[in-house]
């Protein structure tokens, strides 16, 4: 099993000196969230200050960018870290596209299909010297000089992960991207019921091994030193979760569970700005449907018990110790099978 953790919300004066200490303490790769800051910079930090760590975007908001912006900052990150970079997308909901980053609003699923698409024939175009003529319904590039055409790469091209959450959305996964990455608004109901069925079915249909494909994420984890510190992150979870669940993008999940009226109430006290009062509404068992929940002595079980043979990536809090992470990564993955 592969560990990581994220290192959003540091200053970029700081991304290198702590990037440095958890490609010691044993994580795998670290993460970046376009949330209060820009997902792309801090990686870039954390590419000069380490030798071997993974670099992810997840995710960077794909439809406020043009595809060849996201194809160049992947392309500088990788030619930093020859081999560590992976570019995670993800489509956001209709309001923030709309309200947050003033872009027009189409069904997300083949937009994000073009958008994928797009950024491949701009690489293969730098890296290999073809032709740029990619023609699509939302997104169109047929120029490309010399003077704007970047050293191809050494350690090959990055990959490309998208978030995706409903079925539609896993299908452009399966058939587009070399993996997906999971939201924590996930339960293992909904992984084993949906989404590794959609995933299979969408690696059949493109001739492509599940081995080459990585799943990340899944459900969110609850872990700490001792009790007290396992229950403040159950109780962020479930403010999570109220959050998350009053949002129709992330119903199928509820719906899986027969949940659908609490997503309806939810999103109600939403548009009434009662957010505090919807963390209420999530029970300890819906909480418990979402998260991996144990002290770090029980970690590695229940990690095990929820993920193995699942999924290929789980992320854990930034303070795990040297010795958990290691226990961690020995857990089975399908592509250990």
């Amino acid at each position: 099993m592969r560990v990581l953790t994220s290192i959003s919300g540091h200053k970029l004066n700081e991304v290198g000196r702590i990037s440095a200490s958890l490609e010691k303490a044993g994580f795998t790769g670290v993460t970046s969230q376009e949330n209060r800051q820009d997902a792309f910079l801090p990686l870039a930090m954390a590419a000069t200050a380490t030798s071997k760590l993974e670099l992810r975007t997840s995710i960077s908001i794909a439809f406020a960018r043009s595809p060849m912006s996201s194809a160049m900052m992947a392309w500088d990150i990788q030619q930093s870290a020859p081999g560590r970079f992976t570019l995670g997308l993800g489509s956001q909901v209709k309001g923030h596209n709309i309200r947050r980053f003033s872009v027009p609003w189409s069904p997300p699923a083949p937009r994000m299909r073009e958008y994928v698409q797009a950024i491949r024939a701009i690489w293969d175009c730098w890296q290999r010297g073809t032709k740029l003529d990619y023609q699509g319904e939302h997104y169109q590039f047929t120029l490309m000089t010399p003077n704007f055409t970047p050293d191809r790469l050494e350690g090959g091209l990055p990959r490309i992960e998208i978030a995706a959450v409903g079925p539609v959305m896993l299908k452009v996964a399966a058939e587009e991207c070399d993996g997906v990455m999971l939201h924590g608004f996930c339960t293992k109901k909904y992984l084993e019921d949906v989404v590794i069925p959609r995933l299979k079915t969408g690696l059949e249909r493109t001739g492509r091994d599940r081995k080459a494909f990585e799943i990340s994420g899944g459900g969110f984890v609850a872990t700490g030193e001792d009790d007290e510190a396992v229950a403040k992150m159950f109780e962020w979870i479930r403010m999570r979760v109220g959050f998350y669940g009053s949002t129709p993008a992330y119903w199928p999940v509820f719906e899986s569970h027969g949940l659908e009226d609490l997503g309806h109430k939810l999103n109600d006290m939403s548009k009434q700005g009662r957010w505090d009062e919807m963390t209420q509404e999530v029970s300890d068992d819906v909480v418990s449907l979402f998260a991996a929940v144990g002290r770090h002595d029980e970690l590695v079980k229940v990690l095990t018990e929820r993920f193995s043979k699942l999924v290929d990536v789980v992320s854990l809090p930034i303070g795990t110790p040297p010795d958990l992470i290691k226990e961690v990564r020995t857990i089975v993955t399908p592509g250990d099978c």
